[in-house]
């Protein structure tokens, strides 16, 4: 149902929420549709460790990417958001708050977003 705001057609924030055990733990996956985007939370425990942003470029193919908030040594989720972006095609806000020492959860929690988004296209 998308709601009239001055004169404009805009889609209320849509919420996913899904988990998996992957690697022997618990993740957490949460997802808030925007209009234009998403916003993709990430983890075992409530914690916004950090936040990372990926837009499309028209000057390039690979889309733009910015860390809001956290540690700018960790490229996680800037990495995962650029993925993201330029799977979707759309604007992709990503917080990804699990260790990330090793390489094979976050390639794990990247394949699972992956089928939810085939599963369930329209929660993205």
């Amino acid at each position: 149902m998308e709601t009239v705001l001055n004169g404009d057609c805009v889609e209320p924030i849509a919420v996913h929420d899904f988990s998996e055990k992957i690697l022997e733990q618990l993740v957490h996956f949460h997802v808030m549709k925007l209009s234009g985007g998403f916003f993709l939370w990430i983890g075992s425990s409530p914690v916004l460790s950090n936040l990372a942003l990926a837009v499309n470029s028209k000057y390039d193919s690979m889309p733009l990417s910015a860390l809001v908030l956290g540690d700018t040594s960790d490229t996680t989720p800037s990495s995962l958001a650029q993925r993201l972006t330029k799977k979707t095609k759309k604007q992709v806000f990503v917080s990804y708050n699990l260790p990330t020492t090793d390489s094979n959860l976050a390639l794990l929690v990247e394949n699972r977003i992956k089928k939810e988004m085939e599963i369930h296209p329209d929660k993205f």
